[in-house]
């Protein structure tokens, strides 16, 4: 019922503007008949002269200075830079409606109006904002992932109420390369839901996780900070088997232990405050190796953890810089 309120009003406004009688004449004469030779709509190719000299300005600063439009008397003369009277009554109007159509648009009505269309599967690009291949989303009061466009390579839907992502959500989109779905309420993702061909960063901050689904091998960024992540809710070889990975971010979580293995494309991994207690030798070494060294990982964060670094010495060898938490 919302949705046909809606179109209908917006048919009234377009009829109306249609039969608005025309400002330039005062409303009581009829518009004169265009000469073809000034319709710029009909212009052909080639008949356009940009040289001013051409044109009549003489009557020009007369024009401007009047304040009382209607006594204008429009003329159509050969070669007169007269602007369209269609164009400038339609303007007039759009000028007129535009403050309270902003006011209405602005309301509370704006989040219940965005929920509508979206449930309705209406296109997201009259929901959200697109921008060459890019959607955002941010803030607009969505409880689902909206229907995307195929050519889709960045989403930025923050600041809403999701709280499932589900498989068909990014069903077929071979070219998104961005997922940021930060500060939501998202407590389950379908285990196949981000197994993309092209993704690269997956940033699921500050939702309700619990588990992490399966990850996809093209995967250089992943945030999911400020979660309910726990030692369980990580599969086994969830991130060993991502060789592009190199920015892992799992701070303030659950976490009992440091989840192995991790990639040697690994640069930086911050585990601040979690649940960690210990570190087992081989978490970031090759404890057959003492001639190994981890060149790439040069920031790990363990502060804010319930744990003593200087007691897990042979942890750290093969690391360029220790890493940050306490020793005491």
């Amino acid at each position: 019922m919302r949705l046909s309120t809606l179109l209908g009003l917006m048919a009234l406004v377009i009829q109306e503007m249609e039969t608005m009688p025309t400002w330039a004449d005062g409303g009581g004469k009829q518009e004169q008949p265009r000469d073809e030779r000034t319709d710029y709509n009909n212009l052909e190719l080639g008949s356009y002269d940009p040289n001013l000299d051409n044109y009549d300005l003489s009557n020009y600063e007369d024009q401007t200075i009047k304040s009382d439009y209607r006594d204008l008397t429009p003329k159509t003369k050969l070669g007169t830079l007269a602007p369209s009277t269609t164009s400038v009554s339609t303007k007039t109007v759009m000028a007129t409606m535009a403050p309270r159509t902003w006011t209405a648009i602005t309301n509370s009505s704006l989040s219940n109006l965005l929920s509508l269309l979206t449930a309705q599967r209406w296109p997201t690009c009259l929901v959200c904002v697109c921008l060459g291949t890019s959607v955002y989303c941010d803030d607009a009061g969505l409880e689902h992932i909206p229907p995307l466009p195929q050519e889709t390579t960045y989403l930025y839907a923050r600041f809403n109420q999701i709280s499932r992502i589900q498989s068909a959500d990014f069903k077929g989109l071979k070219k998104l390369k961005r997922i940021d779905l930060s500060s939501n309420s998202i407590s389950t993702i379908e285990d196949d839901a981000f197994l993309l061909p092209a993704l690269e960063e997956l940033i699921i901050s500050e939702n309700k996780l619990v588990f992490l689904p399966s990850l996809p091998s093209s995967l250089v960024i992943l945030d999911a900070q400020f979660n309910n992540l726990q030692g369980s809710g990580i599969l086994p070889m969830s991130f060993g088997e991502l060789k592009k990975l190199q920015f892992l971010y799992l701070s303030d979580n659950k976490l009992e232990y440091i989840p192995v293995p991790l990639p040697t494309s690994l640069r930086s991994l911050h585990l601040q405050n979690n649940r960690i207690r210990m570190i087992p030798e081989d978490t970031f070494c090759d404890a057959q190796d003492l001639k190994y060294i981890r060149k790439a990982l040069e920031d790990i964060r363990l502060d804010g953890n319930p744990i003593n670094l200087s007691l897990f010495p042979n942890a750290y060898f093969c690391l360029p810089r220790l890493p940050i938490g306490s020793y005491i």
